[in-house]
């Protein structure tokens, strides 16, 4: 039967990419973060660094001196490429990589002004958009890496890591396949977004947040 040659090969694409299907992602994203990372230690001339004293940083990073978010970024990114090649601490260091790139984006590739969604959506380019002399973005590569990190984040690095490694030295592997979709996961997941966007359309990060303590509030009462 079709249907049960169609089950057959899923499941077992699902049994390979429980091993494979992050590591693309995760050797990519190590590289580029990599490279970002020693472009900025191995600055000869200070220009990446005084390229970041000038930025307006949002909060709290605004408050830090420019010393201490240069060496954040820095060896944030570099150490986060070491975890990803090795799968070690990955959902940590994917959540530590989006935080980089949301301040980022919200750093140097966000319009400073936009009247509609239109005028925003120009700005998905990866050039600079620039209309009627003003900036109107270039998001469209740290958007990627964004939606390149939330796999690793909410799914893990794959059974070909060594956090799988370390969950089978603890008699913990079973913990892979457990899955537990319920009110509380969404509540956390909404949580994550909505601190995404709040830094760059704050008026959907709020409703996000928002709906999360709805959600958390839900889960509280049934208790």
């Amino acid at each position: 039967m079709l249907t049960d040659f169609y089950d057959n090969l899923t499941e077992r694409l699902r049994g390979a990419g429980d091993w494979l299907a992050p590591l693309g992602l995760r050797l990519l994203l190590a590289h580029e973060f990599w490279k970002a990372g020693v472009l900025k230690l191995r600055d000869p001339n200070g220009n990446v660094s005084g390229f970041h004293a000038n930025l307006d940083f949002p909060f709290p990073f605004g408050h830090f001196p420019d010393a201490l978010n240069f060496f954040l970024v820095t060896w944030g990114e570099i150490l986060a490429a070491i975890a990803l090649v090795l799968g070690l601490f990955t959902r940590f260091f994917a959540f530590t990589l989006i935080v980089i790139t949301i301040v980022a984006i919200a750093s140097v590739h966000w319009p400073a002004s936009w009247d509609s969604l239109g005028q925003l959506w120009q700005g998905y380019s990866v050039s600079r958009v620039i209309e009627d002399g003003e900036f109107r973005g270039n998001f469209r590569i740290p958007m990627l890496f964004l939606a390149m990190l939330m796999p690793l984040f909410f799914m893990g690095a794959g059974k070909l890591s060594l956090d799988h490694l370390l969950l089978q030295l603890t008699g913990r592997a079973g913990l892979i396949e457990q899955r537990n979709a319920d009110a509380k996961a969404f509540a956390i997941a909404l949580t994550l977004f909505g601190l995404m966007a709040i830094y760059l359309i704050t008026l959907w990060g709020v409703f996000l947040l928002l709906a999360a303590v709805a959600l958390f509030g839900y889960v509280w009462l049934q208790r």
